[in-house]
């Protein structure tokens, strides 16, 4: 499996993606400028240099992937627009672009420190595109704070997407 984290370079990002790429599992992360790229790279995964603000950028990124992970419930943006854009026109765009991929799934982080109305705009667009074009979904509604359960949450996001009956959203 090739799973596409957005937003996970950081620290639960990381350990995510070593916990993945020690079973054999491909582990894309998209990084703003590449900054992270060298502890990406550490964990086994591959940085794909990208910004979920502008989609185009990220599209070829999910090349391959089977699994899609938006982590971006910590997400902090200077400018407010940007941030509403991430969870509303920006995240609908780029599940638009799943369509006739190899996307078998998207976990959505549905925790965090952005606003609860941010959160709730994700859920609106990840439910549209499971209605729209069957899209499985979870939720990853774990503390980011705390590694050690965000971490068991996330691989339980992912799994359930791996054996989930199509027309049935995993929530």
């Amino acid at each position: 499996m090739r799973v596409l984290m957005i937003g996970g370079g950081s620290e639960r990002g990381l350990a995510l993606a070593r916990s993945l790429t020690a079973e054999g599992h491909a582990v894309r992360i998209v990084s703003r400028e590449g900054a992270r790229r060298e502890a990406i790279e550490a964990v086994g995964a591959e940085c794909y240099v990208g910004t979920p603000d502008v989609v185009g950028t990220i599209r070829f990124a999910l090349e391959n992937v089977t699994v899609l992970c938006w982590l971006l419930g910590t997400a902090e943006h200077q400018d407010p627009e940007k941030l509403e854009a991430l969870f509303g026109s920006r995240l609908k765009m780029l599940l638009e672009k799943t369509t006739d991929t190899t996307v078998r799934g998207v976990v959505f982080e549905d925790a965090g420190t952005v606003a609860d109305e941010l959160l709730a705009s994700g859920r609106h667009e990840v439910e549209w595109a499971f209605e729209k074009n069957e899209i499985p979904y979870a939720y990853l509604r774990a503390d980011g704070r705390d590694v050690d359960a965000w971490v068991p949450a996330a691989r339980e996001a992912i799994d359930s997407l791996l054996t989930a009956v199509r027309a049935t959203p995993q929530r």
